[in-house]
This record gives C-alpha cells, structure tokens and sequence, in this order.
C-alpha cells in the first residue's frame, strides 16, 4: 500500500469538531483483516483516535473496503490514513445496556431510549442538566370518504411503538443504535407506517445524527399522512425572559423569548438589556431598582408557541402565538430557511438540523410551551399546515402507446415505499450565540466527510473502470469540457425547474418538451427518470474522478431519492423497483434494476451509511420476486419455468446484489449463485451474445436457454450491468467471463454480414439497435482484444452524439415568454447519463484510439 494514504474534508475546512465515517479502498491482497490503521492531521500531524472495521472483502480474505469513525477537529481540512495503531480516545464512547435500556455516554451528554413499546426516547443529560426529558415519533393521519357530493374527513394522532432496539456499534469512537418500529395511534387501537431510526454519537462530542426512515403501508385513496415528525420534549428553566428561540431564516436568525423585553418603554439601559437578551445572553434584573420595569414585563403578552413553515421550496413563513385558542401572528417571511432550530432555557436547551429543509418542503419546527416547565420543539418532516400527502396516482389506467408507460397493468402503488429523512441534534449548556448557531446550520445541511484523493481510488480500482481529468490534448480536452458542462446542465437544471420536494428531491426527469418549453412532468412514462439508465453510476464516477463536493452531494441526494422511493422494500413487489413515470412509484413495470444494489453501493462504501446498508441486504433475493411478476410476461406465457429474465438488466441486476453480498460478508452461496449464471450463460450457443431471454430458476440460479435472439440488447448494456461485470470480473478471475463480455462488446456494432461469420444468421443486427449505449461494453472489448478498430468505432458512436457536438451552457436558448429561462430543446437525461459514463469509461480503456486534433474529432464517423 501508499505509505500514507491522504484524505480531505469534502467540504471546507470545517468550523465545528465533527464525527465523520467513511470509506476507503483497497487494492487485493493489500490490508488484511487484523491490520490497524491509525488517522493523523496533515496540520498538527498528530495521531486522532479512530475506530476501523471491515466493510467488504476479496475472495481471497483481503480487505477490499474499510470503514472508520473519527472524530475530526474543527479547521482541519487534511488527514492521513496509515498503517499503525491509533491512540486511545481521551474522551470515549460508552454503551450500558440493561433488560429495559440502553443508555449511551459521549464523555458529553448521556442519552437514554427503552428497548420496546411506547415512550422510548428517555432522556438526555449534559453533565448535570437534563436538556431533554423525553419525545416520540408524531404522525397525523387523515381518512377520507369521498363520492359523489360527499366528503368526510377524520384525523387520527399517531405516537410511535419500539418493537426492536439493537447496538450496531459500541464505540470506543462511535456509537450507533437501530431502532425499529410502528406509528401508533394515541387511542392505541390502530399501527401503520413501519419505521427505521438510526442514532449515531461520537466521542466527546455533544450532538446526535439522527436518520430516520418511514415505509408507507397504507391504502393511498383513503389514508392521507397530514403531519410527520419527531418530537423533543426540552424542560425549561429560569425566568420568560431567559428562554430562548432560534429559527434560521434565508440569512440569520429569529431571535425571540417567551418575554421579549420589548415593551413602548425599552429605552436606555434596557435597550441594552433588550440587545442582551436577543444575543441570547442571561438577563439579571434587580427587584427594587428595575420593579416599574418589571412590572410592564409582567403586563406584556407571553408568547408560549412558534413555528416556521417552509410550503415550498420558494417561501416559508414564521409564526407565533401566545395560547391556544387565540391567532397566529406573522412575524417573518421569506425564500428558505436554514432548517435549524433552538429553543432552551438557563441550563442550556436543544438545537434541531434538519438536513435538505427546503429542498424536501414542506417541512417545518414548532416550539409549544415555551412559557412552561416543559416545551415541545417538533421537527416536521412533513409539515401539518401544509395539504396532506397525496400519493395516489395521477390517472385510473395506463397510457401505454401513447406515453411510454410499459405495462397494461396498472400497478401505481405506493405499499411498500420509504423515505429516509437526517436531523443533527446538539445537547448545548447555553443559548448558542448566532456563529455557533451558523456553524451548526452548515453541518446539518452538509454534514463533514473524509474521501481519498481521486487518484487513489482510481489507482485501486474502486468501482471498476473510469477515468481520471485529462487535458493533455485538444480533443480529451473538449470531452472534458463536456463532461463538467452536462452536470453543470443538470445543476441549473434543478434549480430553474424546481426539483425539490419531499418525494420529488435527488430525482431528474426523463425527457423535454420543446413545443411547452417544460420537460414531459405529464407524459407517462417520459416524466421522472428514477434509475433509468443509470443516472447515479454517471454522477458517482463523475465525482470519484473530480472530488468535487457539489457532485458529491448531487449523487447523495439522487442515491437517497432512489433507494428508497423508487424501490419496494416489503409487499409483493419487494426488492424491484419502478421505472419512469408522472407519479415515482407509477409504472406497471416492477424490476429488479431500478432496486439493484449496484446503483447504492458506492454511497455505502463512502460513506458507511447504515441505512443503505439495510437496502442492500434488502434485495439480496429479488430474484424471488420475479416469480410472482415475470419481467417477460408481456413476451413469453406462463410454461415450465418458474419465471424469464434476461440476461441483462434483470440478472445483471441480480448478480449486482449477489456480488455485494458476497463481498460485504463472504457469503459464498450467492458467489455461487453468480458462478451458476455464467456457467449457464456459457453454454448458450454465443454465450453473452444468445438471447437474451433465459427461463430462470431462483433457488439455484439456473438459466434455460430459450433462444438465440429472442429479445433486444440495449437494455442489458445501459442499466448499468456492465459496469457491475467490470467489478465483478476482478473478483471472479474468470479468463472465459472476461472473453465473453469482451466479444458480446466488439460483435455488438458489427454489420449483419460480420456478424453473420460469428452466429450464422441466428442473431439478427436490428437486436443491437442502441450504439451509443454499447459504448462502455465495446470499450472494453476493444481493450481486452485489443482491437483498434472497435476502439475507433466506439470514438466514432460518441463524436456523432448531440453531447460531443454541443455546450449546453453556451448553446442553451432563452425561452423569450418565461423570465430567465433557458432550454435545450432535445434534451434526455438517458443519453446525458449514458454518454457520459461510456465516454469516462473509454478515455480509461481506448484512450490510444482517440484522435489527438479536433479535425480530425470533429470528422470521425462510423464506417
């Protein structure tokens, strides 16, 4: 291995101590699994506690990913990782579980939860001060009646039911308890909305990471979710005047007490007070000098509740009020919130992040009681004040011909869907002062992680084959331009179409609309893109190649979006997914590739998220689902054979989940789930070439040849399989896999003739009807054959692309009867992610075959 491996905060040098974890690569054979690994600061160069585990393993024993926890100090922007034991933390992480609790202790704060049943959150101590004295998971659900005429309405207050509490992690540096459940009504006579909620603390720190996952179990024409939240009871302390709100606005603070000291006669010294005061600073009056004072303090309103509502991701509005019973007052408006809240009293209080506030509106806080022993600060996920969510789908039938929605059935449920939501809590010993405040903000928005230097994990091989920035000559310096310019499209592109919404966020749409100016929203099966494509491989290659953060957080954001609500994770259709559509969960088309793990595992192993962890043991049997939804129904009748897949995307899907299996815990009998796979595949006549379409049996992998050309090929080649093989190549050692994709690569954009000399008039060339989609396989069987005409060939199928030939920021055209925007008006993202993860590939694999001069770039055309 590097002596040192060097690792940089993704984001700027950090102004708060952070925990991070993240994820490193490994060469096969490099680290093995007893090894330690010590962290130091390219600052100081002192040596920081850090905890290391296994997150992946070669076949032979190797670490292929590792995993660590640290807790890194704030203004250090550079770490190096290397072989050594780490020191001791001063300051440890330590958990103590009991028959009924567990109780968690950072060396800060202490936090306590039940191991079952209601009323879980316990309580959380700074040193001596109990900051939070209980809370609960809150949900509102509202039931509909609706027909003719008629239209009733019932609203039902959930709570929340532990039904399991484990410790995956018990520290010295970082803690991690899962806890699982149900939404419980607080009748206790109904449950729905099955929930994942993870804690993570780090030593010597006095904030919590909270993630928190819902799954929607319920009947989306009659139950209607109207608030979801998580409530934080805070015992207040000390005189109305010395408690304290924070609410972030677009810039600064809403700064207010239960009883402001503004009153008609604040003047003087107690202006200053009153200046003190909103600094968050303890107020000290003295009974008989101030008592006139005083006394017009006790004659003021008492303001006892207030929340900001963030409606859309353009306007939110802040409130307050001082009972029951009486109006909301306006108190601030604006564009978008900061998503950060405070509210605590002389002993210090709790400060709330809530990652993406606006970007996932509508969301909320509301304080309640302020002006009593004990408040309420409520984070709304999904905010009470604004229309419940809808989750219905947009039409009762399918629009199959005309919109592109792939299946007669309609199968638009939502059953079965999730949705992940990360708040950052502080345990504080005071009011924060506005900078704290701000600095707490910029890491719940973006929390801090460590990542290796693009050429690392390039020189590992991380993710397969990709390629690093290179301008040595003008052509791979336009291809470069190009690249940075189509991410930089799509950058505008949520930001002047509005891409934001609680189930909307992370998502592009699939195609534009040239006649409206507006991108197919309405039009079936051409509206969101979910995974189509594999959008999320394009972005996660584009960042390990730059090491930009604003990519980074494009591809996170992408990642949570469509792990989650793209994906099924209980029901019938569990481990698939849904294609395109008006509505994300819409199209009747349920597939193992929009759910497969390959499309995830690059946010896991960077990050060791917890939760993405859960969604790839998840669909580890997808397969299983396939049974009771063939994915060749519309193409092959119900016969022998438990179900059909093809070999692409469906067992390229398959093998993806397997692989990471295998990887993630050395289970080798999805190793050989795969190896059965390709030993079936082999003894097709062109083995990858026959088919595609395989009858298919679950419980030992076997694949029935049904045909040498019974299906087209694109879809085997651009959902992301082949990047999958390129990894799963190096772990097989498998000379004749690797000859296989290899001739599938280069036989793909032959002519019928040349293809004839291989498969005899058995294959016909109208299956291979997508070139610029074949790319990366041809690539790379240019590469392994070392065939310069292939490599050519693919040079060729990308230069005649629309994404070759245009900058889309300078070519862009003002749409003249719509303020400010502008459009291309061929647009699709399919092309954009395919285009742009082959031409990364290809400048990896077949750089030599690419011409040097832009003449001569600008010339290629395939023969």
């Amino acid at each position: 291995m590097a002596t040192e491996i060097k690792l940089n905060r993704l984001n700027q040098a950090g102004s708060l101590p952070a925990g991070v974890a993240w994820g490193v690569p490994w060469k096969e054979g490099e680290l093995g699994r007893q090894e330690t690994l010590h962290l130091a600061g390219e600052k100081e160069g002192g040596l920081l506690p850090v905890q290391s585990w296994p997150a992946a393993f070669w076949p032979d024993g190797s670490v292929k990913w590792s995993a660590h926890a640290a807790v890194i100090p704030e203004g250090e922007g550079g770490f190096f990782l290397a072989r050594g034991a780490a020191p001791e933390s001063a300051s440890r992480v330590k958990v103590t579980e009991t028959d009924e609790e567990i109780a968690i202790d950072t060396g800060v704060i202490r936090f306590a939860v039940g191991r079952s049943g209601e009323n879980w959150l316990r309580e959380v101590w700074r040193k001596d001060d109990r900051i939070c004295s209980g809370g609960d998971l809150v949900c509102l659900k509202e039931e509909r009646n609706e027909g003719p005429g008629i239209r009733t309405v019932t609203e039902t207050a959930f709570g929340s039911v532990l039904d399991k509490a484990v410790v995956e992690q018990d520290g010295p540096v970082r803690a991690v308890l899962k806890l699982e459940g149900r939404h419980r009504s607080q009748s206790g006579n109904g449950e729905w909305l099955p929930f994942v909620l993870r804690f993570s603390f780090y030593a010597g720190l006095d904030s919590i990471r909270l993630v928190y996952t819902f799954f929607y179990d319920g009947r989306e024409d009659s139950d209607f979710i109207k608030g979801l939240g998580i409530r934080l009871d805070v015992p207040m302390n000390g005189p109305l005047y010395n408690r304290h709100i924070r609410l972030a606005g677009d810039q600064g603070f809403f700064s207010e007490s239960p009883k402001t000291l503004h009153t008609r006669r604040t003047k003087g010294k107690y202006r200053e007070l009153f200046e003190k005061q909103t600094r968050g600073e303890k107020v000290i009056f003295h009974e008989e000098e101030d008592a006139y004072f005083l006394g017009l303090l006790e004659d003021s309103a008492t303001w006892g509740s207030f929340k900001l509502v963030q409606d859309s991701s353009e306007h939110y509005r802040l409130s307050k009020r001082t009972k029951e019973g009486c109006s909301w007052v306006k108190a601030a408006e604006g564009r978008r919130a900061g998503g950060l809240a405070y509210v605590g009293g002389t002993q210090g209080g709790l400060a709330a992040g809530l990652r993406g506030f606006w970007e996932m509106h509508p969301a909320g806080f509301e304080v309640q009681g302020a002006d009593g022993r004990v408040a309420a600060l409520t984070v709304w996920f999904w905010s009470p004040d604004a229309a419940p969510m809808d989750l219905r789908h947009y039409d009762t039938e399918t629009h199959v011909e005309s919109s592109y929605e792939g299946a007669e059935e309609l199968r638009a449920t939502p059953y079965g869907i999730g949705h992940t939501s990360e708040l950052t809590i502080w345990a504080t010993g005071s009011t924060p002062d506005p900078a704290l405040l701000e600095r707490m903000r910029e890491e719940a928005q973006s929390p801090s992680l460590l990542v290796c230097e693009p050429e690392y994990y390039h020189e590992t091989g991380a993710f397969g084959y990709w390629s690093l920035p290179d301008r040595s000559h003008p052509v791979k310096a336009l291809l470069e331009d190009r690249l940075e310019g189509i991410v930089s499209f799509y950058q505008r592109e949520v930001e002047q179409r509005k891409w934001y919404g609680f189930w909307d966020f992370g998502d592009f749409m699939h195609s534009y609309d040239p006649v409206r100016h507006v991108w197919n929203y309405d039009l079936g099966g051409c509206a969101w893109q979910n995974t189509e494509l594999a959008p999320n491989m394009w972005l996660w290659v584009m960042f390990l190649r730059t090491g930009r953060a604003d990519i980074f957080r494009m591809a996170e954001a992408m990642t949570r979006h469509t792990s989650e609500v793209d994906v099924y994770h209980f029901g019938e259709y569990a481990g698939l997914g849904s294609r395109h559509n008006v509505v994300h969960w819409g199209c009747g088309c349920k597939e193992a590739r929009i759910a497969m793990a390959g499309l995830h595992r690059y946010y896991f192993y960077l990050t060791a998220d917890g939760r993405i962890g859960d969604i790839l043991d998840e669909v580890k049997d997808s397969d299983f689902s396939t049974v009771n939804l063939d994915p060749m129904r519309a193409y092959f009748p119900k016969d022998e054979h438990p179900t059909h897949v093809r070999v692409g995307p469906d067992w390229a899907a398959f093998s993806s989940n397997w692989m990471t299996r295998w990887e993630r815990y050395e289970d080798t009998a999805y190793r050989d789930k795969i190896v059965a796979g390709i030993d079936c595949i082999k003894q097709a006549n062109y083995r990858l070439i026959s088919g595609p379409t395989y009858g298919y049996y679950p419980e030992t992998g076997k694949l029935v040849p049904m045909g040498d050309d019974n299906y087209g090929r694109h879809l085997a080649i651009c959902m992301g399989g082949p990047q999958v093989w390129f990894e799963l190549a190096r772990m097989l050692k498998d000379a004749e896999w690797e000859d296989m994709m290899a001739e599938l690569g280069v036989y793909y954009n032959k002519s019928q003739e040349e293809k004839d000399l291989l498969t005899k008039g058995a294959v016909s060339t109208s299956r291979f009807e997508h070139p610029v989609l074949s790319v990366a396989i041809a690539a790379f069987g240019a590469y392994y054959t070392k065939d310069e005409r292939t490599g050519r060939l693919c040079w060729a199928i990308l230069a005649e692309n629309p994404f070759a030939r245009v900058h889309l920021q300078d070519d862009a055209v003002p749409v003249t009867h719509v303020d400010r925007l502008q459009e291309i008006d061929w647009m699709n993202t399919n092309e954009a992610a395919q285009w742009s993860l082959n031409t990364i590939i290809s400048l990896d694999l077949i750089a030599d075959t690419l011409p040097k001069e832009l003449k001569e770039w600008n010339e290629r055309k395939r023969a």
